[in-house]
């Protein structure tokens, strides 16, 4: 799924430098290359997911209890991939001009309607875990309808006339040149994942549960900083477009700022409050509910709290996104965050074999990750600078 929805991120940076630079038709035909090329991606997607998921969960050395499940899951969520990804282009698109209300109201839409139906297909109907997939699915058609009729609706250059859409190659390799690497780090962070799941499934069902818990909790807090990354991304391009270096550096130093206090003040909340969010994930029908706690705050005390770790490096890495520079942070991540990861696991948690031998290898991947980027950031930045002409730079 990362592999492909990075594209979209590439969507976002040569939307945002083309609006920045005022050349609306390189913005239009952007905008009509990207609708099509989601539709694509999101087919071939979903063919992949359908294909492999089973095989990649048992490889994984999940649960025999709960890999019937996890597959039927799966099978049913790459279904709705092409509309995942057709909303993901779209509110690329509308994130990348500034419009970051209108994917806020239809993703807050189509959540209420997740919600209701995971109540009625589950609660009402006893379709289980299929019901919960078909649930997302349905969530997922609808905000990708929502989305293109927003992008159709617009009178500016972003207007999207759905009989216009067409593939224009150098927008596509514009898109590629930035989005693919950000979809291969995503990827192969996924796999470095996929093996750190692997060593927790090692320890049976209910360290699974408790580890699950916590990380779901945590998404929240991820997805408020990797909002943050987002508007790195497209508030950089544009400036680089609009050939506003100072702007650039300005930029980055408040995304660090606002990252810091998001990250910190939700990280160290979540782990403060976990006891009672982890129950509300954390079913005491086997009456396992208190260990399964006992894990997931294990968890949160090593990634909740120091998260904000994880945002400064999205803030590097999508900096120099920004600047059209993908394959570098895909590189440092891959080598800072999975590698350290990888080697972490066959190295000291194989020597200690605790959870929390295996859970410390985040935060300090996440550090030494983020002091690469940054130097990086400044190397390409100087570089990028001494293109403009020297009353714009100074």
């Amino acid at each position: 799924v990362n592999l492909f929805m990075g594209v979209s991120v590439g969507c976002n940076v040569l939307v945002a430098r083309y609006y920045g630079a005022g050349d609306q038709d390189s913005v239009s035909e952007t905008v009509h290359c990207a609708v099509g090329a989601s539709v694509i991606i999101g087919v071939l997607a979903g063919i992949v997911g359908l294909v492999f998921s089973t095989p990649m969960l048992q490889m994984m050395g999940s649960p025999e209890d709960v890999l019937p499940l996890a597959s039927l899951y799966l099978k049913i969520y790459f279904c709705g991939m092409p509309f995942n990804i057709a909303y993901n282009f779209g509110a690329a698109v509308l994130r990348a001009v500034g419009d970051t209300k209108r994917p806020l109201y239809i993703l807050s839409l189509s959540g209420v309607v997740n919600v209701v139906l995971n109540l009625i297909l589950v609660i009402v109907f006893h379709m289980g875990v299929a019901g919960v997939a078909i649930a997302t699915v349905a969530s997922q058609v609808i905000s990708a309808i929502l989305v293109i009729r927003a992008l159709t609706l617009r009178e500016d250059c972003c207007h999207l006339n759905t009989k216009e859409i067409h593939i224009y190659k150098d927008k596509l390799i514009g898109m590629i040149k930035v989005g693919l690497p950000a979809g291969i780090q995503g990827s192969l962070f996924s796999l470095s994942n996929v093996i750190i799941q692997s060593s927790v499934n090692s320890f049976g069902s209910v360290v699974v549960a408790g580890n699950s818990a916590a990380a779901n909790i945590e998404g929240f807090a991820y997805t408020a900083m990797n909002a943050v990354y987002q508007a790195c991304i497209t508030f950089v391009s544009q400036n680089l477009g609009a050939q506003k270096p100072k702007r650039i550096l300005k930029v980055m130093g408040i995304c660090l700022v606002v990252v810091s206090v998001v990250g910190l003040t939700l990280g160290n909340l979540m782990y403060l409050f976990g006891e009672p969010l982890l129950s509300i994930y954390c079913s005491d029908s086997e009456g396992l509910q208190a260990e399964m706690i006992r894990v997931g705050l294990t968890r949160m005390s090593f990634l909740a709290v120091p998260y904000f770790l994880c945002g400064l490096m999205e803030i590097g890495c999508g900096g120099m996104r920004g600047l059209g520079w993908s394959w570098v942070p895909t590189t440092v991540s891959l080598l800072g965050a999975c590698g350290v990861r990888i080697v972490w696991i066959f190295t000291i948690f194989r020597q200690v074999g605790t959870l929390e031998s295996l859970y410390v290898s985040y935060p300090i991947s996440w550090g030494v990750t983020f002091a690469v980027h940054m130097l990086c950031f400044f190397l390409v930045f100087r570089g990028v600078k001494k293109q403009f002409p020297e009353e714009i730079a100074a």
